[in-house]
């Protein structure tokens, strides 16, 4: 049965409660003033075992059926939460894709786009609950966030993720979960899941199809890399977690008892429900051969510790064969009990059998959806999630008003590709593209999309030279747009390569051409890395803005960042990824072994280090003040003294990394691994001696028998980039060496 002891520790003080509260319930499950745990068991005590079958054979295509004679309404458990309400029917504000959210390096603001997020899609469900609906993506319980790591940049799915470090995806992740669930004592606001558990970090169909495809993976790999943010998901409080499509060393992931039941649940006591990703549990069957029988299928899913067969058609509900497995014996009536469970305690934790007046997320109308402080933090996250990458002094611009600029490429007006995945719909009015950002700099502005006349298309396979010449030539500024958007990189879209799509580089270099002198920016818009070194290098090129993909409010966002015009638009977003230098640099996507990829396992050149990220103002660091020793299993309680040189206020983001004694083990060891990390609001001129701590936990590593700190030594680095990088950042590192001994007896 489900751990009812677990549920112990969750109980709410009854001294919470309003005194509208205590009202007659018609079951003990729906008594408010009984402890979590005692609702729970009279829920699940009252349940026929039909009535299990039907819960458990619904939640992942159609909604759960309805149980009228205990009042119970039907639930549907998938909704799509990666930055607003994507998918579901209606309007939702847009916030920028995961990618660019990582890149704010701000766990702070998050959290608010997460919270805004669970406002909406609750106000939502609201009012879809009042019309009776109860279709996919009308619920609050989510599919996000994505915790995967990036460790190939030709993936489709790098937009989803939060980069290519698995503590930064952890803290970004921890700050979205929290935000997304809410901080009420007693109510959840909307449920996370985590996803896709675990090492499904592409392909996704080059060079072999994701649903093929087995992941062969190291214990250290999978400890140190892949699942580092899942367990830390786990500690935020997640609902759920997902899994994946791809095997894991040989073994399917809704098949995978590994790390479902023993790692997860047993390792980690994870209590929460797991749902399989969209036909996973199907293609136990049809995809790798396990078995042919859908009863088959069914148990052996369900007792390695899938609860949801999430599926992409009703026709092929694994899940439908569970009757037949408990008549041969191949599921047992106790088993089927426990993974229904978490379904029905997040439901309860959403306040679905409380007296609606008792929660205060039920209140909350479609006034809710797009409001202006919505809106406003759409622009807040997107300026905040822009990467400076060059800045030959163009930026900030120094005129507010031109009389003329030239505004090129194919992102410049594309109201469709700015969005990437899995995007809310926001209101028309909502959306500014780049273009329409971009108008209020001058009297004429000069547009060419230059490729195919499609504005939607941005693999730019046709060219018009003249249309971005007679653009670009007199004009006092020129702005490129360039980029992927999910026409080029998408779920179950990789890349072959790293290139700028199509003729792009050619549209770059006709407006350099004919440009002549004017200073000229450009604008990238993807969810990965692309080869830039060409522009990198190339005087002509004033500037470079990474913008990811950044949704609704791109060309206001975009505005305030190039004229600094507003509080906190000078860039201080960092990249959440290393950019490669050229192509020849990248690993086979199918080798899943860390060494030779990210910054933790490769020593060579980067265009762009992980961590990187320019800003309008200069930092410096000095004075950090570590311990001499600690005892193993300690953390590290650090200050140190930043200062911000420049004459304007400006946000830094301090970056602290580790790296070990080599002595320390017999197998490679990360380079480097980042720590901590936090964005920082600076006055002009402003000094601080900022404190911070290092887990002791981030001095494990993975031995062959199991996590161990040992006795030796590590150096802590503390600034604005990371440690040793050939391309700087200006600002400086500060280093400590902190010995690590043995516990006394």
């Amino acid at each position: 049965m489900f751990s009812l002891a677990v549920l112990q520790t969750l109980l709410v003080p009854l001294s919470l409660l309003s005194a509208s509260g205590s009202t007659a319930a018609d079951f003990p499950f729906r008594d408010v003033s009984l402890p979590w745990v005692t609702r729970m068991q009279d829920l699940m005590d009252r349940l026929t075992v039909d009535e299990v079958l039907e819960q458990l054979a619904n939640p992942g295509y159609n909604p759960t059926p309805p149980i009228q004679r205990l009042g119970i309404g039907s639930y549907n458990f998938a909704t799509e939460c990666l930055r607003g309400d994507a998918v579901a029917p209606g309007n939702a504000t847009a916030f920028p894709q995961a990618i660019g959210l990582a890149a704010t390096w701000s766990p702070d603001l998050m959290y608010r786009v997460a919270e805004a997020t669970s406002v909406e899609a609750r106000a939502k469900n609201n009012y879809f609950r009042q019309q009776g609906n109860f279709g996919a993506h009308t619920s609050t319980s989510c599919f996000s966030p994505v915790v995967n790591i990036v460790r190939d940049y030709r993936w489709g799915r790098i937009q989803e993720t939060y980069g290519e470090d698995p503590y930064l995806t952890g803290r970004i992740a921890t700050a979205f979960v929290q935000g997304l669930q809410g901080d009420h004592p007693r109510y959840v606001r909307a449920s996370a899941g985590c996803k896709h558990l675990a090492a499904y970090d592409g392909p996704e169909n080059i060079p072999v199809d994701r649903l093929t495809f087995n992941a062969k993976v190291s214990e250290r790999d999978l400890r140190m890399t892949y699942l580092p943010a899942f367990k830390t998901c786990v500690e935020a409080g997640t609902y759920s977690i997902g899994g994946s499509y791809n095997a894991i060393n040989g073994i399917p992931s809704a098949l995978q008892r590994y790390l479902m039941t023993d790692i997860l649940r047993g390792e980690w006591g994870f209590q929460g429900y797991i749902f399989s990703d969209a036909g996973a549990v199907e293609s136990v069957m049809s995809s790798f051969n396990w078995t042919q029988s859908k009863v088959d299928a069914a148990a052996l899913c369900l007792n390695a510790g899938t609860n949801v067969d999430l599926t992409n058609d009703g026709n092929t509900i694994v899940y439908a064969a569970l009757g037949d497995a408990l008549k041969q014996n191949k599921v047992t009536e106790a088993i089927l009990r426990e993974r229904l469970a978490p379904l029905f305690y997040t439901r309860m934790r959403l306040g679905e059998f409380d007296p609606p007046e008792m929660n205060p997320y039920r209140s909350l109308g479609m006034e809710e959806v797009e409001s202006a402080a919505h809106r406003a933090l759409a622009v807040e996250a997107a300026m905040k999630s822009f990467v400076l990458l060059k800045n030959n002094g163009v930026l900030p611009l120094k005129a507010r008003r031109y009389d003329t600029i030239g505004v090129v490429g194919p992102m410049a007006n594309n109201s469709e590709q700015l969005f990437g995945d899995y995007h809310p719909n926001p209101a028309p009015d909502a959306v500014v593209t780049p273009l329409q950002g971009l108008q209020s700099l001058a009297t004429t502005v000069r547009y060419a999309a230059g490729c195919d006349g499609n504005p939607s298309s941005t693999q730019c396979e046709s060219y018009s030279s003249d249309t971005v010449k007679n653009a670009v030539t007199n004009t006092q500024l020129n702005i490129v747009t360039l980029g992927t958007g999910q026409a080029v990189e998408a779920e179950g879209n990789d890349r072959t390569s790293i290139d700028l799509p199509g003729h792009q580089a050619q549209l770059l270099m006709d407006a350099i051409k004919y440009g002549g002198s004017t200073p000229l920016i450009v604008l990238l818009f993807s969810g990965g890395p692309l080869n830039i070194s060409f522009m990198d290098s190339d005087p002509s090129v004033s500037a470079i803005l990474h913008c990811f993909l950044p949704a609704q409010a791109t060309g206001d966002a975009i505005r305030h960042a190039i004229l600094n015009d507003v509080t906190g638009a000078v860039p201080a977003g960092r990249s959440p990824y290393t950019w490669p230098v050229y192509f020849e640099q990248l690993n086979d996507m199918t080798d899943y072994s860390m060494e030779g990829r990210t910054y933790r396992y490769w020593a060579g050149p980067a265009l762009y280090p992980f961590g990187y990220g320019l800003s309008y103002s200069t930092f410096a660091y000095s004075k950090l003040m570590c311990p001499k020793n600690i005892s193993v299993g300690d953390g590290i309680n650090c200050t140190v003294d930043i200062v911000n040189n420049g004459p304007i206020p400006a946000d830094e983001v301090l970056q602290v990394y580790i790296s070990w004694t080599a002595s320390q083990t017999d197998f490679p060891l990360p380079r480097q691994q980042l720590v901590y990390f936090n964005r920082i609001p600076f006055k002009a001129k402003q000094q601080m001696t900022y404190a911070f701590h290092v887990d002791g936990r981030s001095l494990a590593l993975w031995y062959d028998s199991g996590w161990e700190i040992k006795p030796g030594s590590v150096t802590v680095y503390a600034g604005g980039q990371q440690p040793n990088q050939q391309k700087q950042v200006p600002s400086n590192i500060v280093t400590a060496g902190v010995g690590v001994i043995a516990a006394s007896a």
